[in-house]
């Protein structure tokens, strides 16, 4: 990074995206990086930037293999192969005319300080400016995952891996849910329309819509007032599979940033409910949520930060929603870093801390009482694998079939898989306490 003299102000955009890039080469998350990165950007290029940020890590491993064959050697050099796929990404994904593309590029390659490899971006964006249909196709072809992942998709979904792989590809649909205590969903889908906003209802959640054209969530009609909240599809369902709640008490494990603890207030009137996470910065994202959608009123909600796998409730309590830590695969089209941040050895780790935080919320529950195991992710051993030892481990868990016309039927649980056009990729299993 030495090397990269300019300062941020004089970078071109190219530039700009290509210093995100490398953040997330470095083992950042996008998240943590953007706003700082956006704020550099000027307010008329914000959305081509983030749109080529998330585009090339979307596209990372696909520009990659289709790289590879174009050099005579390995280039050894994080930015410049960040101003290579992004150059690739341009030309092959977006409209932008060619020109632009490999001008702009090659002029970031330049302020990045690495002006004597300039001739060599510039030759392989000029092929493949010339051959574009023939990249477009190697790029769809591409499974565009690393090679382990794509390895454990292989071993876990062998039949659905050429569809999985496309559909991980794809951009997220934006899904609304609406908040019943408010508003219908056709009341909501109305007023949509008079205000020209393209969107349709979801498939399978009653209370989700899918929006058909991006922008301002805060401009929506009814967002100050608590109309709605966005939420992916498959995660919606979470609430349709807990049982009765009015007058219990439930506790929302790993709780941040809010969307399960909200649509279970908007759904029941619980005795009280206790919104669980480590992280105390995104709790405040829960109290705000809570706010804005006016729910404080339907039950006694205590938030609190502490370790779920040391946790103890005061008393036994009705039900458990527990949206495991995991690796956040089957979410992977809304945050493409993942791609690159998540490693092979990061999965036996993150098995051990589901299974421990699974242990520690068991004993809180009472005989009778019911754990809602979910995770984002779409690999068997955070999944199947994990409630087939859990089932194994103890003798007083019975699980509660999920009778649901979606998702795939396992061992245990039910495992819904990113489409494109619709959900991501959710696991959810219901367990009973039997004595």
């Amino acid at each position: 990074m030495s090397q990269i003299q300019s300062s941020a102000k004089n970078l071109n955009l190219r530039a700009q995206v290509v210093k995100t890039l490398l953040a997330v080469q470095n083992g950042q998350s996008l998240n943590s990086v953007l706003n700082q990165h956006l704020n550099i950007v000027s307010e008329r290029d914000r959305g081509l930037y983030h749109e080529l940020t998330l585009g090339c890590l979307r596209q990372w491993y696909g520009l990659k293999a289709i790289t590879l064959p174009l050099l005579t050697k390995p280039l050894d050099n994080e930015a410049l192969e960040s101003c290579l796929y992004l150059g690739l990404y341009q030309l092959l994904c977006t409209r932008i005319p060619a020109h632009a593309a490999i001008s702009e590029t090659v002029n970031a390659v330049k302020q990045l300080g690495f002006e004597p490899m300039s001739g060599l971006v510039n030759a392989v964006l000029r092929r493949v400016s010339r051959e574009t249909e023939e990249f477009q196709t190697a790029l769809n072809e591409a499974h565009g995952l690393p090679s382990w992942l794509f390895k454990r998709l292989k071993k876990d979904w062998a039949e659905q891996l050429p569809e999985l792989c496309h559909n991980l590809k794809q951009v997220a649909p934006l899904t609304l849910r609406v908040n019943e205590r408010q508003i219908s969903r056709d009341e909501y889908l109305e007023i949509l329309e008079e205000e020209n906003i393209s969107a349709h209802p979801c498939d399978l959640s009653e209370v989700g819509i899918v929006l058909e054209q991006t922008g301002n969530i805060t401009n929506l009609p009814g967002f100050e007032e608590g109309g709605f909240s966005v939420q992916d599809e498959h995660a919606q369902l979470c609430a349709t599979l807990l049982p009765d709640l009015n007058d219990k008490v439930v506790v929302d494990a790993c709780a941040a940033p809010g969307g399960k603890t909200a649509h279970i207030l908007e759904r029941f009137n619980p005795k009280k409910l206790i919104a669980l996470d480590h992280d105390e910065k995104r709790l405040l994202r829960v109290s705000e949520n809570l706010e804005r959608l006016e729910l404080n009123a339907y039950a006694d909600v205590e938030i609190i930060a502490a370790d779920a796998t040391t946790w103890t409730a005061e008393q036994a309590v009705d039900c458990i929603v527990l949206d495991a830590p995991c690796s956040a695969i089957g979410v992977m089209r809304r945050h493409p870093d993942i791609r690159l941040l998540r490693q092979s050895t990061d999965i036996q780790k993150t098995v051990d801390l589901q299974k421990q935080i699974l242990n520690q919320m068991w004993q809180q529950l009472k005989v009778g009482g019911t754990l809602l195991y979910i995770t984002c992710s779409i690999l068997k051993s955070e999944n199947e694998q994990q409630m087939v030892n859990f089932f194994a481990e103890h003798a007083d868990a019975e699980e509660v079939k999920i009778d649901a016309k979606w998702g795939l039927t396992q061992i245990h649980g039910r495992q819904l898989l990113p489409e494109t056009g619709f959900g991501d990729g959710f696991y959810y299993c219901r367990i009973k306490k039997t004595g």
